[in-house]
């Protein structure tokens, strides 16, 4: 039994630690100690609460206190005044936009208002590095369950029940992915977690395994279990490394428990896991790449079938699921499959985990039920558009996904709605954009980075998306013609139904669907030469307003290539010819005298 009074759980996710999250929980242990509270007071360290954009966090409990952006040289106030004498520091307590009052309760902020954390639940409110305290919020229970009172069919009845489905992009029920790794006999079997998440802006099964990493070391036995399994591998990126650490410490507490390796919990049933470390390659997230890679092999996908659940990693019955798949697993176990189909929407059981970021106030990861609209997502919980600005578009499933317009913000997220309206779910991307942002140049950064990431086996991906790549820039440049518009439909169309893996053919996602919904800005950089938003750089020039312009020489003194000419109090003139279009000039002129067209 804890003889402590009092909590002060802090922040040690990757977001809050590159804000000195670590310094801070040294200086509240510090002045814990020098108060002499050491033996009343904890200071824990947790995985991330998810409202990254006000971080570092510190949580105190019992007083279910919140405190957000504390910094290092708060620790003492917080206890001189919270720990000691009762006081909150209200300086520390969250503010609403717009608003006066603080908020002290997390529960009561709109960032959480509308969440719904099953994948998450522990995040931020155990230590990762001790298994005990996973095990005081019912770790480990889900498995012992399953291994005194289940057969491994009554398992796989229950997995099937739930409606869980594959988190990791493709959506494929999850039940049937492992009933069919069950029903190929074989001498060896294999559970593979996929951690290999290469999103541009995603972190969401990176802060699950920082956070509560012994969720998924539990839900890989069980798989184990259901599919008659007895070895498991974590496939994770080098680029985690305090995910990779968190790991391996819990590998080796569970091992020690008795929780991992031969004869669990005096059943009988053996299971394992290792680590096996990826190089980044964004193509590895496809299953049949990542095993490639296990094996040592060049990470390149392979034609199905035969399925990995026939023949997968060393041509073995093998099943693969993402983090936050196995996430979920041990609550449903636990709560039954009732409990968690009746959260969602009808074909889409359950939570999503999504890496709320871009132009919106509230940077964060969210948890939120299935059917949840996205103007909900972004304007409740992210607090809406960042400065004042207009929302243009979300771009989901990173760059296997599409730009959504504001028309369709009320539209419920889950699989089927999302791939209708010309995106996808994928891992949990979700990128606000606003209207500074250029489409077209969008399109152009997500081709950019696929033509990087292609494997190149397929001609479909490795030529196609580079020719899709070379017109979008010609679009950018001020070079493409009608023409350009026309081949990049018809060369999108092509890649997505000869491409051999998901990853070629959801490339042209991010271009179809913004030609799709903002044609007008195709047209205006290939017609009229001009970049609406402002972005593309060789579509742009400045020019100096004669009846603002006094002549104070800002401008001048600031051009890098000396292109504006000009004498004091009297108006300057650019040079179109030699400027390079930098905005230094607009960003000095007090006067609003240098406009960009």
């Amino acid at each position: 039994m804890s003889t402590y009074r009092m909590h002060l759980l802090v922040c040690g996710g990757t977001g809050c630690q590159a804000s000195d999250s670590r310094q801070l929980a040294d200086n509240l242990q510090a002045q814990v100690l020098m108060a002499g509270m050491g033996k009343e007071v904890q200071v824990v360290t947790t995985g991330c609460f998810g409202f990254c954009e006000k971080g570092p966090i510190v949580k105190v409990l019992p007083d279910n206190i919140f405190y957000v952006e504390v910094k290092p040289a708060d620790a003492e106030e917080i206890v001189s005044e919270h720990v000691l004498k009762g006081r909150p520091v209200n300086r520390l307590l969250y503010v609403e936009p717009g608003m006066k009052e603080r908020i002290a309760e997390h529960r009561e902020m709109p960032f959480y208002k509308k969440q719904l954390r099953i994948a998450l639940r522990n995040c931020g409110f155990i230590d990762p590095e001790d298994i005990n305290e996973y095990i005081s919020v019912d770790g480990y229970q889900a498995l012992g369950k399953v291994l005194t009172e289940m057969t491994p069919d009554a398992l796989l009845v229950l997995m099937k029940k739930s409606g869980l489905r594959g988190r990791g992009g493709g959506g494929f029920p999850t039940g049937l992915k492992w009933e069919a790794a069950a029903r190929n006999k074989s001498d060896k079997k294999y559970i593979i977690c996929n951690a290999d998440e290469g999103d541009p802006g995603a972190f969401m099964d990176r802060s699950i395994l920082e956070g509560d990493p012994h969720s998924v070391l539990e839900a890989m036995a069980i798989a184990g279990y259901a599919t008659g399994a007895d070895c498991g591998y974590i496939y994770i990126r080098a680029e985690y490394p305090l995910a990779i650490h968190r790991l391996v410490i819990a590998i080796g507490q569970a091992r020690q428990a008795g929780l991992l390796g031969e004869n669990i919990l005096g059943t009988g049933f053996s299971f394992d896991i290792e680590i096996k470390y990826g190089a980044g390659a964004f193509v590895c997230g496809e299953e049949t790449a990542l095993i490639h890679s296990i094996e040592g092999e060049r990470g390149e996908p392979t034609n199905k079938p035969p399925f990995p659940a026939e023949s997968g990693l060393w041509e073995k019955p093998t099943c693969v699921n993402n983090v936050e798949t196995f996430a979920n697993v041990p609550p449903i176990i636990l709560n039954g499959p009732e409990w968690f189909s009746s959260i969602g929407s009808e074909k889409s059981k359950g939570t999503k985990v999504f890496a709320l970021a871009g132009k919106v106030n509230n940077v964060g990861l969210v948890e939120v039920p299935m059917g949840i609209k996205l103007r909900e997502i972004i304007f409740d919980i992210g607090g809406g558009i960042k400065d004042g600005k207009k929302f243009k578009s979300v771009q989901t499933g990173g760059p296997s996904g599409g730009c959504i317009p504001a028309e369709h913000l009320d539209t419920p997220i889950d699989y089927e709605n999302l791939t209708r309206i010309g995106s996808m779910m994928g891992s949990g991307g979700m990128i606000v954009l606003d209207e500074d942002d250029c489409m077209v140049n969008v399109a152009k950064f997500y081709l950019e980075f696929t033509c990087d990431e292609s494997c190149g086996k397929c001609t479909p991906c490795r030529v196609g998306n580079k020719r899709l790549h070379e017109i979008l820039t010609r679009i950018t440049e001020g070079k493409g013609t009608m023409k350009d518009l026309d081949n990049l439909k018809e060369l999108g169309g092509i890649i997505k139904d000869t491409a051999l893996c998901g990853l070629g053919q959801t490339s042209p996602n991010p271009v179809l669907s913004t030609m799709k919904y903002f044609w007008d800005e195709y047209v205006a950089h290939v017609v009229d030469k001009r970049c609406p938003a402002g972005v593309c750089t060789a579509l742009l020039s400045y020019y100096v307003l004669p009846d603002n312009c006094i002549g104070c020489t800002a401008c001048r003194r600031v051009c890098p290539v000396s292109c504006i000419s000009g004498e004091v109090k009297k108006v300057h003139e650019i040079d179109q010819t030699k400027c390079i279009k930098c905005g230094a000039c607009q960003k000095a002129c007090k006067f609003g005298a240098i406009v960009r067209k």
